[in-house]
C-alpha cells in the first residue's frame, strides 16, 4: 500500500503520450529556451533604433548637446515637438499623406485586379511579354522617370496637386500588382470558371463573384503594402509637390535640414510623428496582413 502511494501520479494526457515522445520533449526543453533568448536579443537589436529615436525626441537641445544621443534624458521635454510643429505644418502634411497613400492603395489594387483578370483569366496573346513589361516597370529607377513625369504634370495642369502623385504611383503600384495577381489567377481551376459561365454569369459577374472572393486575402495584402510603400516615397513627391500645402510627411520632415545645421532633437521628434501613423496602420491591419500572407499556404 505504501509503495503504491509513493508512486508519482501521471495526468491523463501524459499517459496517452508515448514515452519516447515525452523524452524527446524533455530534451528539447533547453533548446527552446536558447532559441527564445536568441529571439529576444534579436528583437532588442531591432528595437534599439526606435528606442534611441524616442529618447532623443523627448530631450532638449542643451541636453542632447551636453550628454549625446545615447544618454537618458535628464527630464522629459516636448520642446522638440513644439519646434517641429512650428517649422512644419504637420496636420496638413499628414492629411496629404493619408489621402495620397489611401487613394493609391485602393486605386492601384483595383487597377491591378482588372488588368490581371484579362491576363490571367482571359489568356490574351502575348501574355508573357506583357508580364515582362510590367516587371520591367517595377524595376526602373525613379530618376529615369522624373523628367517626363515633371513635364507631363506641368502640361496637364496637375503640378503641385496630390493627383499628380496619385496617378503616377497608382500606375507604378498597379504594375507590380498585375504581375503578382496574374500569376495567382492562372492557378484558379478552369472548371470553376466554366461552371459560372454555364450558369449564365458574364465576365464582370465572374470577376466579382468568383475571382474576387478567391483573391480577397491577396488583395488585402496589396492594399497594406501599397499604402506603406506610397507613404514612404520621397523623390517623386519632392519634385512634383513643391508647394508646402501639398507636401507629404516625408517631404515636410526633410525641410528640417538646413544648409549649415540640423535641429537633431526636432528631427527625432518629426521622425517619431512620421512613424506613428504607419505603426498604427500596421497594428489595425495586422490580422488582415497575417491572414493574407498565410492564405496561400493554408489552401
Amino acid at each position: 500500500m505504501s509503495a503504491l502511494l509513493s508512486e508519482p501520479t501521471v495526468s491523463a494526457p501524459e499517459q496517452r503520450t508515448p514515452a519516447p515522445l515525452r523524452r524527446r520533449r524533455a530534451r528539447r526543453g533547453p533548446a527552446r529556451w536558447i532559441v527564445l533568448a536568441a529571439a529576444a536579443v534579436f528583437a532588442l537589436l531591432m528595437l534599439a533604433p526606435l528606442l534611441l529615436l524616442v529618447l532623443n525626441a523627448f530631450k532638449t537641445g542643451a541636453d542632447y548637446s551636453a550628454h549625446g544621443p545615447l544618454a537618458l534624458p535628464r527630464h522629459l521635454s516636448i520642446e522638440a515637438f513644439q519646434q517641429y510643429l512650428e517649422i512644419v505644418d504637420y496636420p496638413r502634411a499628414l492629411v496629404n499623406s493619408v489621402v495620397i497613400s489611401g487613394l493609391v492603395a485602393i486605386l492601384g489594387t483595383a487597377l491591378a485586379l482588372i488588368t490581371a483578370y484579362g491576363i490571367g483569366i482571359g489568356r490574351i496573346r502575348g501574355r508573357g511579354l506583357l508580364l515582362a513589361v510590367f516587371l520591367l516597370a517595377t524595376m526602373l529607377p525613379q530618376e529615369s522617370l522624373i523628367y517626363p513625369l515633371f513635364y507631363g504634370a506641368q502640361a496637364t495642369g496637375l503640378f503641385n496637386t496630390v493627383w499628380s502623385v496619385v496617378i503616377v504611383f497608382t500606375v507604378l503600384q498597379a504594375a507590380f500588382g498585375t504581375y503578382l495577381l496574374s500569376s495567382v489567377m492562372s492557378t484558379i481551376p478552369e472548371s470553376l470558371l466554366e461552371a459560372a459561365a454555364l450558369d449564365g454569369a458574364g465576365r464582370f459577374r465572374i470577376l466579382w463573384s468568383v475571382v474576387f472572393p478567391v483573391l480577397r486575402p491577396t488583395l488585402s495584402v496589396l492594399v497594406v503594402f501599397f499604402f506603406v510603400w506610397t507613404w514612404n516615397e520621397f523623390y517623386i513627391p519632392l519634385v512634383l509637390l513643391t508647394d508646402q500645402s501639398a507636401q507629404t510627411v516625408p517631404i515636410a520632415l526633410a525641410t528640417l535640414q538646413g544648409q549649415n545645421s540640423i535641429n537633431l532633437t526636432a528631427l527625432n521628434a518629426g521622425s517619431l510623428l512620421s512613424l506613428l501613423p504607419t505603426l498604427v496602420f500596421f497594428l489595425i491591419f495586422q490580422r488582415t496582413l497575417s491572414r493574407g500572407v498565410t492564405a496561400g499556404a493554408v489552401k
